[in-house]
């Protein structure tokens, strides 16, 4: 290590364990039932068995199908060194048929060191398909097709992916297809003729939960025994840390970040930015740090358009969020006056304007994004009796009403009472 700073060695230690997918994951594979553990098994008895074997991984963007699929494929090629042969295609590169039977052959036969042919067509890649599923499955060894973005081979006549599932059909072949994609209705846009023939396996990835942050920050943030960093150091830095995770101002920086998103990408932006706010001096991470990672990187473009609205636009704002909580089947100009009405009457605002003067202001709500109308209908109609919807929520409202240093105190109160 040298004369390094301990400080900067723990940082490039931590950054390079956020920017390594696996390492992020691998926590997850120590589950017993998780889909790291399903997966493996799925992937694994067709090694062992002989057998074909089909699933789909399913989640949103970010919540780490990729990284679970690279692990198991990582510690099965440790575990199986030559009977593993790993294709992959992109739904977004190879959804043509014939691009994507050129894909497999073009990466088939370069890890057999085998002459391939650009000129081939469709039927010629499909025959050539055919005999290598054959001659790896004499050989006992699989073939694993990974489809990412795999709702994008479902479109057309889907021949790639009837072509893959019915030969895996044979007795000879020994394969695994594993789809990758963000739509949790990917298995419903097969045809009749593939969905036969498909597994119906499917493993669902949901966006980390809160609670599961806790353990993800320690196995991120905690530096190793191995790390050759000085004991000392390493054993004040984790102390320290564990200090920071336990306590409630801590616990209330990690609710407000899963209140918008909790998947597994958006924590790891969050631990990336609180680490490079670290304080190299000290030498050890702040509660500050994570205070000031969260604005950096929560856009929140609703709350940037409140900055310059006008009090009178805050509490038409305001009188739609409590139209909402009544739960009125008919939001519109005149209702929302109505009840800016009764805010008025019931406290005796001074902040009560004309009836003009609040429409030319619901009109640059309408510009700002933060109204819209609940649809095209009626476009020939006047703004004041078209129905129309609140884009912003209760939480990006209460908060913009914060940072707004003329908020009226009124419009709090109110606020208040319907969270």
């Amino acid at each position: 290590m040298g004369g390094a700073n301990p400080a900067e060695v723990a940082q490039f230690i931590i950054r390079s364990r956020i920017a390594d997918p696996c390492f992020v994951h691998s926590l997850f594979s120590q589950l017993p039932d998780s889909n790291y553990s399903k997966l493996k098994y799925i992937i694994s008895s067709s090694v062992t068995e002989a057998c074909n074997n089909s699933v789909l991984l399913l989640g949103s963007r970010g919540c780490g199908k990729t990284a679970v699929l690279e692990l198991v494929l990582e510690d099965l090629h440790k575990e199986h060194p030559d009977m593993i042969s790993v294709v992959k295609l992109n739904g977004l590169l190879h959804s043509d048929n014939n691009c994507a039977l050129k894909e497999i052959a073009r990466q088939v036969c370069m890890e057999h060191q085998l002459q391939f042919s650009k000129m081939a067509s469709f039927d010629e890649n499909s025959k050539f398909l055919l005999s290598i599923l054959r001659e790896c499955g004499l050989a006992h060894k699989t073939i694993v097709f990974v489809l990412e973005e795999f709702d994008l081979f479902t479109e057309g006549k889907q021949r790639l992916l009837y072509s893959l599932l019915d030969a895996m059909q044979s007795v000879l072949s020994q394969a695994v297809v594993v789809g990758v994609s963000c739509r949790l209705d990917a298995d419903q846009l097969l045809e009749k003729r593939v969905r036969s023939r498909f597994s119906h396996r499917k493993l669902l990835f949901l966006t980390s939960p809160g609670e599961d942050f806790q353990r993800l920050a320690e196995h991120i943030l905690l530096l190793p025994m191995d790390s050759r960093l000085p004991n000392d150091f390493r054993a004040s830095f984790n102390e320290k840390l564990l200090n920071i995770l336990a306590d409630e101002e801590f616990k209330g920086v990690v609710d407000q970040l899963c209140y918008s998103e909790s998947s597994v990408s958006q924590l790891l932006r969050f631990l990336f930015c609180a680490v490079c706010h670290m304080d190299l001096s000290s030498g050890s991470l702040s509660i500050q740090n994570f205070k000031s990672a969260l604005p950096s990187i929560q856009r929140q473009p609703k709350q940037e358009a409140l900055k310059d609205c006008s009090v009178l636009q805050l509490y038409l704002l305001v009188c739609m969020r409590r139209l909402e909580v009544k739960e009125l089947e008919l939001c519109n100009f005149n209702s929302i006056m109505k009840e800016y009405k009764s805010i008025h009457d019931s406290f005796k605002t001074s902040d009560y304007y004309a009836r003009n003067v609040c429409l030319r202001a619901f009109e640059h709500l309408l510009q700002r994004g933060l109204v819209s109308f609940q649809d095209n209908r009626g476009q020939g109609q006047s703004a004041e009796f078209r129905p129309v919807k609140l884009l912003i929520s209760w939480h990006e409202l209460q908060q913009g009403l914060q940072s707004f240093r003329s908020c009226p105190p009124l419009l709090h109160k109110l606020m208040d009472r319907e969270g």
